[in-house]
């Protein structure tokens, strides 16, 4: 039998939300959670009239950073362009560039990660139903393998991956017309496939319906991974990926946005009396999620991603399979600090772990700890 080990997380939460960080507390011994701190830029590509808007520097390449030094790969879940609203179709330009870079895993160790544009997930595509899509794929000239993206929402061959293999220093392109609303996965899909998705080079593309979404106060970006590591679970250092595991099955580690506890020191945050949107998808490769924010309700959910169909009401968990994804919409009540989990929540002892931080005045007619002296006054 597999124990957790002693090393892997960090909690300072423990006040804010008691239950289940006082458990992954124990399950780990108390040891630090942490990503790295020292960011690679991201920023949203997508613009009309086929120009870029992407605007980061050059990617930053290491074999040998040590934990210390190696930077976040996590992607920030406001990280996302606003809303397209009202306009017709136009032709739109997406640059991607494939980037291998070793980056933080946890407090204690990195990874070398592959990704789109230095982060996992990769960036948060946005486009409008019936849209000319003109896709660029780069990759980096230091790249070790060979790198291509196949999108979800493209009816296509190969959804662009075929038209878009690029060896390093490559740069491959292809044209689609968005023609299916939605909220779609894309990830690289050169063999092994597996193999590529489990080392982060996931993300999503969203393409709005004919006037847009109904407007909410704020949006957010989330995914789900597994990572397989030839190292024990927890060990230090950096790490490399383990195939074996990977064709077993067998994650070390669970993440959201690509690192052990990634929206723990990236919080999700909104105020009391806003309305919340988040975009979530599972890169995987291999486990289905059951999506789940302790202390919430899920006021809408458009299931599977479906921007065409009538969205589910005051749903508890949602189901998420690899390469699928799920649109969730909330009314913030009360303050606090939420949980976002798979409910499948062994995974948080290996790293799966977010925060929905709600800041506001208390609202008791919601919730309170305690009893009320006086009966009939919770509501009122």
């Amino acid at each position: 039998m597999r124990r957790a080990h002693p090393e892997l997380l960090s909690i300072t939460l423990v006040d804010a939300i008691p239950e289940i960080l006082r458990s992954a507390r124990r399950a780990i011994g108390g040891a630090s959670l942490a990503v790295g701190v020292a960011a690679l830029a991201g920023a949203a590509i997508v613009s009309g009239g086929a120009q870029s808007a992407f605007a980061g520097p050059a990617h930053q390449h290491s074999s040998t950073a040590p934990a210390s030094s190696a930077g976040t790969i996590v992607r920030d879940p406001s990280d996302l362009p606003g809303p397209i609203g009202v306009r017709g179709p136009q032709r739109v330009h997406i640059d991607l560039e494939t980037v291998e870079v070793v980056g933080q895993l946890n407090d204690h160790a990195t990874y070398h990660y592959w990704t789109f544009n230095g982060k996992v997930p990769g960036p948060f595509v946005r486009v409008r139903v019936g849209d000319t899509v003109e896709v660029h794929l780069k990759n980096a000239d230091d790249s070790a393998m060979l790198h291509n993206v196949d999108f979800h929402a493209v009816v296509g061959m190969h959804g662009g991956g075929h038209a878009t293999v690029a060896q390093p220093g490559e740069t491959k392109s292809f044209t689609f017309k968005a023609l299916n609303p939605g909220l779609f996965v894309y990830h690289c899909a050169t063999p092994m496939v597996a193999m590529h998705v489990a080392n982060g080079m996931y993300g999503m593309i969203l393409v709005e319906p004919a006037g847009g979404l109904p407007k909410v106060d704020r949006e957010f970006y989330v995914m789900q991974g597994e990572i397989y590591t030839e190292q024990a679970f927890g060990a230090k250092g950096e790490l490399t990926q383990s195939v074996e595991k990977l064709l077993d099955e067998r994650p070390d580690y669970f993440v959201l946005n690509g690192a052990v506890g990634g929206l723990v020191k990236t919080p999700l945050k909104a105020n009391v009396g806003e309305t919340v949107r988040i975009y979530f998808g599972v890169g995987g490769p291999n486990f289905t999620s059951s999506f789940h924010v302790i202390g919430e309700i899920f006021d809408r959910v458009y299931d599977w991603g479906s921007l065409t169909s009538k969205p589910r009401t005051a749903v508890q968990t949602i189901s998420v399979p690899p390469g699928g994804a799920t649109v969730v919409e909330l009314k913030l009540e009360s303050p606090g600090q939420y949980p976002l989990v798979d409910h499948a929540l062994a995974r948080v002892e290996r790293g799966l772990l977010g925060i929905l931080q709600v800041d506001g005045p208390p609202n008791p007619s919601v919730f309170h700890e305690g009893v009320d002296t006086r009966v009939g006054q919770l509501g009122k």
